[in-house]
């Protein structure tokens, strides 16, 4: 990283979402070229370790990540979302990724109890009304974890197309910094990193899913499909919303 980089990652006493707009495209500019280790070590110090977090899902492209981030401070804290609609193997993987990568700082975070038993008391909100199923059970928990923190760490990536195909290394969201270091990774880089670091597979990859979400709106991919077909088969419907919503809402209705 250029001494040039380094002296702008110092933090800023400007932090209004325009100002941070524009922060957030300087810093794209500055750390576009760079690994993601690099990129996770860059905004650790543009905001510090405590007010940075990770946002895994423990998903199929999900170790990669963590290994990166704990490679560069096993102790960033990292929030994960129990929807209550997860597979057992997530979960499981999750406590697997967690001892193997020595992370010391995994926050489980759940929808409110309020807000389930008042809209989705039969569980049935994934078929009705799916968006609304992902905003009580991903976008409104993740806000609130997000509360305590300047900037967030995400393992998009720009090969999964659609709405990530242009995605930037950083991001403003709302008042906090977002930090893609995976942006322009290609899926043959992560496949050799997978190897490479010798990451064991989520472990529902044998068995044909290649993106993982909640049970209900999570199918296989047959070949030659793109890797999220299988989420929300059949909808018009492509992301669950933590990546389309400012994450400083906290509105439950």
């Amino acid at each position: 990283m250029s001494v040039a980089t380094a002296s702008f990652l110092s933090p800023s006493s400007e932090t209004s979402s325009s100002h941070l707009a524009v922060e957030a495209a300087e810093l794209d500019r500055a750390l576009s070229a760079i690994s993601p280790a690099e990129i996770i070590a860059a905004a650790m110090t543009r905001v510090g370790r405590d007010k940075l977090a990770v946002v895994s899902s423990f998903g199929t492209e999900s170790a990669a990540l963590l290994k990166i981030a704990a490679d560069v401070d096993p102790a960033i804290p990292v929030v994960f979302l129990d929807t209550g609609w997860l597979f057992a193997e997530t979960l499981a993987y999750r406590d697997t990724l967690t001892s193997l990568l020595g992370l010391k700082d995994v926050r489980t975070i759940r929808p409110s109890t309020e807000i389930l038993a008042r809209e989705d008391k039969d569980r049935d909100l994934w078929f009705s009304d799916p968006d609304r199923c992902c905003f009580i059970r991903k976008v409104e928990p993740l806000a609130r974890a997000l509360k305590p923190f300047d900037a967030w760490i995400n393992g998009r990536k720009r090969f999964q197309g659609g709405d990530r195909a242009a995605l930037p290394v950083v991001e403003a969201d709302g008042d906090r910094l977002k930090f893609n270091p995976f942006a322009n990774v290609s899926q043959d880089e992560l496949k050799a990193l997978y190897a490479a670091m010798k990451l064991p597979p989520h472990p529902l990859v044998a068995s044909g899913f290649s993106s993982i979400g909640c049970m209900p709106c999570t199918s296989r991919t047959r070949p030659g499909e793109d890797p999220r077909a299988g989420r929300w088969r059949g909808r018009d419907k492509t992301e669950c919303g933590i990546h389309l919503a400012d994450t400083n809402v906290t509105k439950d209705s």
